[in-house]
């Protein structure tokens, strides 16, 4: 089984070679990387949505780490959430300048908590798939034009079959779905989904709202995920 922990980092462009220094350092680095090479920056999610995603994951998003991303802003919306706050004032990353705050030790969005598990990383990729794929814009010519991309990634034999069952075949919403079972991941599964797509059209806007219906986590809860994703990012 492959290391679904490092796919997720590589599909929101994390393991970018070349940077170096402090995670504010390397933002910066990302961000003109970005400029010049955005499908290298933005990663896998590049290679699927094109760049239209793709421009606006950089900074502290990619550099910090993709699984740390997700368990970092779903805690931040979380606890801002628990605290009664509204999304227009609850505190928010700043994008490429500072380092999205992990998780303390024992929270459940912890990155050593069991719950975010291999399987469940797994799950996370998935569910970022079946996102780029809700404006229904990938052929079978598209796909094959994914996969060249992914393939120059080298992300190994497995990896890659893995990513082309999931674009050929249609993803059951259920089993995402189902394969949260706590508040804590229902969480993290919205906010994997919310960094990769923005809901600029019709189609994108009912998969998101199809899966917040699915998941039936409080549309206060929702609000914050939406506030803190788009607070992390940035156009490069």
């Amino acid at each position: 089984m492959f290391d679904a922990k490092k796919l997720l980092d590589q599909f929101l462009g994390s393991q970018v070679p070349g940077l170096s220094g402090s995670v504010k350092d390397r933002a910066g680095q990302f961000g003109d990387i970005a400029k010049n090479n955005p499908l290298k920056t933005a990663g896998i999610v590049a290679a699927i949505l094109g760049t239209k995603t793709g421009r606006k994951i950089a900074g502290n998003v990619a550099t910090v780490g993709g699984i740390a991303a997700v368990a970092g802003l779903g805690y931040l919306a979380y606890k801002n959430y628990q605290s009664g706050q509204t999304p227009q004032t609850a505190p928010q990353p700043v994008p490429a300048a500072e380092p999205i705050a992990l998780p303390p030790p024992d929270s459940a969005f912890s990155l050593q908590s069991p719950q975010l598990s291999n399987d469940f990383a797994l799950v996370l990729v998935r569910a970022m798939i079946a996102a780029a794929r809700a404006d229904g814009h990938i052929d079978e010519a598209e796909r094959a034009n994914i996969m060249d991309k992914i393939h120059a990634v080298d992300l190994g034999n497995e990896a890659e079959a893995f990513i082309q069952n999931e674009l050929a075949n249609p993803v059951d919403i259920d089993d995402l779905v189902a394969a949260a079972r706590t508040e804590e991941q229902k969480v993290e599964l919205y906010t994997a989904t919310r960094l990769t797509i923005d809901p600029d059209t019709r189609a994108e806007r009912g998969y998101l709202d199809l899966l917040a219906g699915r998941l039936g986590l409080p549309d206060a809860l929702l609000d914050h995920i939406d506030a803190t994703v788009t607070a992390a990012k940035v156009t490069a």
